[in-house]
């Protein structure tokens, strides 16, 4: 390998007498030594798997069911889930070991379920999130791997990422997610006519091109940037079949419905204009697995250390959970709570939306499985054994619902084990340490 390697090198070829050339990801080879100087076919309907993240937990004696089993029983922060609560399993009573690790707060509890490894440090994914490993098996033949959404206006808050600290960044504006998945590159499923695009092929021949300097360039590398190039292969290869996918005329799905453009609104931590934004990019969503364009999302309603605010205030959720004072008469802090209130019900407006979409002899809930979870359970102390977490749809018949499911002190593993597991994901065994398992929550497999 004769050329210059430096952070600016590109891997170049040649197609059908064209030049063509990608770039690299920042490995450690570009870095100095202390690694700072200088990223109605027929044919069966699809099954989807997303996740739904809020941050601060609950108050645990107002939302956990005293009764375990088919028929809980809600308390007043569950009550919201009332009309869709067959079709919703609650969790309590699994555990977060942290093997001597520290609790690094609004952190740890998120990544450790996401990922069945404890962190060292707050810096991004240690290893694959499962959602990951999950749109590997069924997010393959869709024009998006998969959507990473956020209702509070930060791009960072995500929690899902292939590891090696890295994450998908979120898309923030409800406007941006319409022109991402309704704009220029939209196929509509049951158009009846279907020409591929130019530029799109174009793309489709690059990643072919550069093979013989892509080797040339493994041989020069360390065992780490190894691991993070083929990381990057993976990604490549991923993004080939989606371009064949978009170069392949699509099935109908009957319930797709292209929607109407999303209003250029403010974007921010304020909750009304949250609610807003979620409900909107929530539609969007709905109509993006409803025409195919992806099988596999992540929801992030607020972020851990929750930055929302009232239109009017300074005062953060955050702050509420740590300085509002306890009452005494309630039993609990009426401000910080009213957050968790706000929270659950725009869940509730989430699996309403997808609960209303009929596709075959359901709803597209029917056909998707929902895993919704926070980062702590009670957030003054950021606890992080019985975080609460929930599913609702059953995965195309995949998950049983309508239970309420205790864990009885075992590793919170099991869930992401049980949720990859139910999505065709070949593992018997995940996790880390004392999160290593290979027991899933039989309970609720089908």
């Amino acid at each position: 390998m004769s050329f210059k390697l430096n952070r600016r090198t590109l891997l170049r070829g040649a197609v059908e007498g064209s030049a063509v050339a990608i770039a690299l990801p920042l490995l450690d080879i570009f870095l100095d030594v202390n690694g700072e100087a200088m990223a109605a076919t027929g044919a069966p309907l699809p099954t989807r798997f997303g996740t739904w993240f809020w941050g601060l937990g609950c108050n645990p004696t107002r939302w956990f069911p005293d009764k375990a089993g088919a028929g809980y029983d809600l308390k007043p922060e569950l009550e919201a889930i009332r009309p869709y609560k067959d079709k919703i399993n609650v969790f309590s009573d699994f555990t977060l070991p942290l093997d001597g690790k520290p609790n690094l707060p609004h952190v740890t509890g998120g990544i450790g379920i996401r990922t069945g490894m404890t962190l060292t440090a707050e810096r991004g994914l240690p290893g694959p999130s499962f959602d990951v490993t999950i749109s590997d098996q069924i997010g393959t033949r869709t024009r998006f791997r998969s959507l990473e959404l956020s209702s509070t206006g930060d791009a960072r808050n995500s929690l899902s990422g292939r590891g090696n600290g890295n994450l998908n960044p979120a898309e923030v504006s409800p406007a941006a997610l319409y022109q991402r998945i309704f704009g220029p590159g939209f196929r509509d499923p049951n158009s009846a006519t279907f020409t591929p695009d130019p530029q799109v092929m174009a793309r489709r021949s690059v990643l072919s091109g550069v093979t013989d300097q892509r080797q040339a360039l493994d041989a020069r590398l360390g065992a780490s940037d190894r691991q993070r190039m083929d990381q990057y292969y993976t990604s490549l290869r991923q993004l080939e079949k989606q371009l064949d996918v978009e170069l392949s005329k699509p099935e109908p799905m009957q319930a797709c419905v292209v929607p109407k453009a999303a209003p250029d609104r403010p974007v921010n931590a304020e909750i009304e204009n949250v609610m807003t934004n979620h409900q909107l990019m929530t539609d969007l969503l709905v109509m993006a697995l409803a025409c195919d364009n992806t099988r596999v999302f992540n929801m992030n309603f607020n972020n851990g250390a929750s930055s929302l605010t009232r239109i009017g205030s300074t005062i953060t959720h955050h702050q509420l959970t740590h300085e509002e004072v306890l009452d005494n008469r309630l039993g609990y802090q009426p401000e910080a709570t009213w957050f968790v209130n706000r929270i659950m019900e725009a869940w509730v407006y989430f699996v309403g939306a997808l609960d209303k979409v009929k596709e075959g002899n359901g709803t597209l809930l029917d056909n998707t499985l929902v895993f919704a979870h926070s980062e702590t359970e009670f957030a003054k102390f950021h606890t992080i054994d019985n975080i609460p977490m929930m599913t609702a749809g059953s995965g195309g018949g995949r998950i049983k619902t309508g239970i309420h499911v205790t864990g009885d002190g075992t590793p919170v593993s099991r869930v992401g084990l049980t949720l990859q597991q139910a999505m065709g994901v070949p593992v018997d065994r995940w996790g880390t340490n004392s999160l290593e398992t290979n027991k899933p929550i039989k309970e609720i497999l089908v």
